[in-house]
């Protein structure tokens, strides 16, 4: 008879990288969905948001090859440096979000404008999330 061992497994409790793998992989896997909606839908989103069927379809394509690659960078070995550059990359399109219904820079109708502010929340609390599992890592 043989004994087969496996590759000794870590407690879930014990991991210090679990948040901010959860926080990655949640923000990688909505915002590819999110993305796919958007492009699904883009002819009936843009006479709801203002935008043109295209700029909706392309923001979508977007979104579903950031999700992507967030859902990759997931997986790095070493997390700190993905982590910081992801918190960063949330509080970018945080920001670009609020300027853009600020300012008005887009053609936006009221849903819009809504619908870009939820956007900028939606970013902002995703890089919270992973905020708080840069915070558990080790120094």
């Amino acid at each position: 008879m043989t004994a087969i061992s496996g590759l000794p497994a870590q407690p879930f409790a014990d991991s210090t990288d679990s948040l901010l793998r959860f926080a990655m992989r949640l923000d990688a896997t909505l915002t590819g969905f999110i993305g796919l909606f958007i492009a699904l839908m883009a002819d009936s989103l843009s006479a709801l948001t203002g935008l043109s069927s295209v700029a909706e379809f392309c923001g979508g394509a977007l979104l579903v090859l950031g999700g992507l690659a967030a859902y990759g960078l997931a997986a790095a070995p070493d997390l700190r440096r993905v982590g910081v550059g992801l918190i960063v990359g949330n509080i970018v399109l945080t920001v670009a979000a609020l300027v853009v219904a600020a300012v008005g820079a887009l053609p936006l109708t009221e849903s819009g404008v809504v619908a870009t502010l939820g956007t900028g929340g939606y970013f902002a609390l995703m890089g919270y999330l992973q905020y708080l599992g840069v915070r558990r890592l080790p120094a």
